[in-house]
């Protein structure tokens, strides 16, 4: 997954509406659930912005424990064995855990940064 793209999952999982959205119609593609519930884009970008922060800091925290490494293209791979592929926790970080999955799998999908970033609203 491309950095810049990674950056959205946060705004996208935290957010219950937008989880539940996103997990109520997990059998659509993304750009079709966000044309179909444009409340989604409400705040986004603020929400983006506000997350930020943690984002890189989650990153940086990753990093040093040596979970993922950086493409030369600017992709994100997680190193095999350093990630937990099972889902756990509390109902609300199950639930943020799964949708996280979700918008993964439609991000590589899609595969293009710019069409995402339209979809949502947002410039890079």
């Amino acid at each position: 997954m491309p950095f810049s793209l990674a950056l959205l999952v946060l705004p996208l999982c935290l957010q219950k509406d937008s989880r539940e959205v996103i997990a109520g119609s997990s059998r659509s593609y993304l750009l079709k659930t966000v044309e179909k519930n444009p409340q989604l884009l409400v705040g986004f970008a603020d929400r983006a912005s506000d997350l930020l922060p943690f984002a890189l800091e989650a990153f940086g925290v990753l990093m040093e424990r040596g979970c993922f490494v950086v493409s030369q293209e600017g992709r994100l791979k997680t190193v095999p064995d350093r990630v937990r592929k099972s889902v756990t926790g509390t109902d609300e970080s199950v639930s943020c855990q799964r949708v996280a999955r979700i918008v993964g799998k439609e991000f590589a999908r899609i595969a293009d940064r710019v069409t995402v970033y339209a979809t949502f609203g947002i410039r890079p």
